[in-house]
């Protein structure tokens, strides 16, 4: 082990759920998130890191028109306990009948367990999207339902509907993220009935709970593909949407019904349903 470590904190005025992918496709080692940014750690200089970061923000506010303020400093630290004060920044969380700890936390006696590995860049279930999901599938998923998980990520929203006793299926562009959601449903002892590299489109199944966790515009661009994924009276839940833009991912899907709205901090979580 090296004497000193480097730490770079990366906070931005908007846009998280993008900057957290563009660091899950990035970096190969796990990172903390915070309410407005990222903390990264490694025994490596990061300064390429920190260069890519600020290049990324500057096409992100060209593409979208907007300016998004990102700010980046970069500590070297001294070496001896830093996991220990990265264990102790990762507290155990409830989320309905949901306990979500990471490895080295001891399990819920009467809760329904989610082991989580932040190595792995595992959704934590402290971002309001992630926990908002995480209550609509707690409300909503019942036993035996055909469940498809859309950019499934790191799995979270999988896992918990299959400890719901849930048949789910899930799919991700990314592979680094497939491989993600395979490895934390080994960690918690479940098995995806199905999963994929590529879009919703590349099933022809029905379903009776569709979740997407993904961004607003992404939503809107695949809402055909959502709403022909489900069954007759399916129910769609749809996440990582900005309040400022609920409106416009709403007018993709104006032939579904709202049953609930799930609004935490700046995010919004719809809950669909076709058919009356």
């Amino acid at each position: 082990m090296e004497e000193s470590y480097y730490e770079l904190t990366i906070k931005v005025s908007s846009h998280l759920n993008l900057f957290r992918d563009f660091l899950d496709d990035t970096v190969d080692i796990g990172f903390e998130e915070s309410d407005d940014g990222f903390i990264v750690r490694n025994e490596e200089d990061l300064e390429t890191l920190w260069w890519g970061v600020e290049q990324f923000a500057e096409a992100l506010s060209k593409a979208l028109s907007t300016t998004i303020e990102c700010e980046c400093t970069q500590k070297n630290l001294k070496n001896d306990d830093w996991v220990k004060v990265y264990q102790q920044s990762i507290a155990p969380i409830q989320i309905e009948d949901f306990y979500i700890h990471p490895t080295w936390d001891e399990p819920s006696k009467s809760l329904i367990n989610i082991e989580i590995d932040p190595a792995l860049a595992f959704g934590t279930g402290h971002h309001p999207t992630t926990a908002s999901s995480l209550r609509a599938i707690a409300k909503y998923v019942k036993k035996d339902f055909e469940v498809l998980d859309v950019g499934c990520g790191s799995g979270i929203l999988g896992v918990g509907a299959i400890k719901l006793g849930a048949k789910v299926d899930a799919c991700d562009t990314d592979p680094v993220s497939v491989k993600n959601t395979l490895d934390n449903a080994q960690l918690n002892s479940v098995k995806f009935n199905s999963i994929w590299e590529g879009s919703c489109s590349n099933t022809d199944k029905k379903y009776d709970i569709v979740v997407a966790n993904i961004v607003a515009d992404v939503l809107t661009f695949i809402a055909k593909d959502l709403k022909s994924a489900l069954k007759e009276d399916g129910v769609l839940i749809l996440s990582g949407i900005l309040d400022k833009y609920e409106e416009k991912v709403l007018n993709f899907y104006k032939d579904l019904n709202i049953l609930t709205r799930i609004a935490q901090d700046d995010w919004v979580t719809l809950v669909l349903k076709k058919g009356k």
